[in-house]
């Protein structure tokens, strides 16, 4: 089966899973996968997969830096967190998108408090637009959907809330 075919496969049952159970944790526990495939096709790495009785997993080392995909947000955003003091590393970033938005830098949350009352949150770090303006680092975008900028100014939020996106489990 061709890289491809797999994705195809799992977007399918992705939107399958979506549009038959309408629950929108079933979006939030599906979206990483669909948001793992398609990053899959776009980097350029290596993997190992380690398998132990019924458990297996895959093990990736990052080799790009190309800004047009999750890795390249990522490491650009830590480029300039570091030129500007902010803490924080590849996994926690990573940990941190891929729960609060699955990979998707044009995810919105519109269920939530903050869109009840008006400011849903955007991006792949899910930033309200309030927090977004507040916590913005020189020298990114200043759109809270461009995933340098959002990964940026949530990093820099986390590190003055939380000392670093490094220490954030859950939602912040």
């Amino acid at each position: 089966m061709t890289a491809r075919t797999r994705i195809a496969r799992l977007r399918t049952l992705a939107l399958t899973g979506i549009t038959t159970t309408g629950a929108a944790a079933a979006v939030l526990t599906l979206m990483p996968t669909t948001a793992q495939a398609a990053e899959a096709t776009q980097m350029h790495t290596s993997h190992a997969v380690t398998t132990t009785g019924t458990h297996s997993r895959t093990t990736t080392q990052h080799t790009t830096g190309n800004a047009n995909n999750l890795d390249g947000w990522i490491k650009q955003s830590l480029q300039i967190m570091k030129a500007k003091g902010i803490p924080g590393s590849y996994d926690g970033l990573k940990r941190n998108i891929m729960r609060e938005s699955g990979g998707n830098p044009t995810a919105q949350n519109n269920w939530d408090v903050n869109a009840q009352k008006g400011t849903p949150s955007k991006g792949l770090l899910q930033v309200i637009d309030p927090t977004f303006h507040a916590y913005h680092v020189n020298g990114t975008a200043s759109s809270v959907t461009d995933p340098v900028a959002n990964i940026t100014a949530a990093a820099n939020y986390a590190a003055h809330r939380y000392g670093s996106i490094d220490n954030v489990n859950s939602a912040y």
